[in-house]
């Protein structure tokens, strides 16, 4: 009766917790899909369910130039972000994962507190210390917050890669007369090179999505996608939004599996 009882106990904990997990998926997953199938309405509003459907404002994207536009301008930042990103944050990760010093372990908690801090206070912050020093808001001063933002994703994963070397192979290497640098590029760079491509893919996301950091640091020539389709959205329900969100869903999960492929994103973010 005892082994009976708690098989049920067992039994029941799982159900529950299964329930418990779909539910969640479900809540997390539902705005997704409803993006998506509204981008398909024959209307000319956001309505759900739509009135009928059509691909036409998938075409009309080849015509949103101002979309087009602030698309362009949020790829080349996120490209300058993330390349910085990657030299800052592999510079700092072979400097610090190693050390047990109390100047490594601060280093490593200043490299990792813009993920602690409210975006939007350092967005704010960000803009009142370059006009401090005299730098007017540029595409400059975007890609230098953006890298802000972006260095901590690129410290963990390569840090966590580098734990996870053995050192022996430094040792011999060193051993048998190779220099640092070969070392690093023959041996360190091949081993961490899975977690550096995860932490680069992520942190080049969060810059490609980032609102806050650009609403303040952005000048006005420089037009980013996330504000462009926010305030496309709060004027005028464009449905060319919804076209150009299921495109972006898509080619974010085309950009996953084709990291899961090459460096495990999976097993990176657990």
């Amino acid at each position: 009766m005892g082994n009976r009882r708690f098989d049920f106990d067992a039994l029941s904990f799982r159900i529950a917790m299964t329930g418990v997990a779909l539910l969640a998926l479900l809540f997390l997953a539902a705005p997704t899909v409803v993006v998506i199938w509204v981008s398909f309405t024959s209307g000319y509003s956001l309505k759900f369910p739509p009135p009928g459907y059509s691909l036409r404002w998938y075409v009309e994207l080849w015509n949103a130039w101002q979309l087009q536009f602030a698309l362009m301008n949020s790829l080349k930042v996120a490209a300058w972000a993330t390349g910085l990103s990657i030299l800052l944050g592999v510079a700092a990760s072979l400097g610090i994962a190693r050390s047990a010093s109390l100047t490594a372990r601060v280093l490593d908690s200043l490299f990792l507190s813009p993920l602690v801090l409210p975006a939007l206070a350092f967005g704010l912050s960000s803009l009142m210390f370059f006009s401090l020093v005299g730098v007017p808001v540029s595409p400059l001063t975007l890609i230098i917050g953006h890298t802000v933002v972006s260095v901590p994703f690129v410290v963990r994963n390569t840090v966590a890669s580098l734990a996870q070397m053995n050192p022996t192979l430094l040792e011999a290497s060193a051993s048998l007369g190779a220099t640092r640098w070969f070392t690093f590029r023959r041996i360190t760079l091949p081993l961490i090179r899975p977690g550096i491509m995860a932490g680069g893919f992520i942190a080049f996301m969060a810059s490609f999505d980032n609102v806050p950091v650009s609403l303040f640091l952005r000048d006005a020539a420089t037009d980013m996608l996330p504000i462009r389709m926010w305030q496309d959205l709060e004027g005028k329900l464009d449905v060319t939004v919804a076209a150009l969100s299921g495109v972006l869903i898509v080619a974010t999960i085309a950009l996953m599996m084709v990291m899961e492929r090459i460096a495990g994103l999976s097993k990176r973010l657990t």
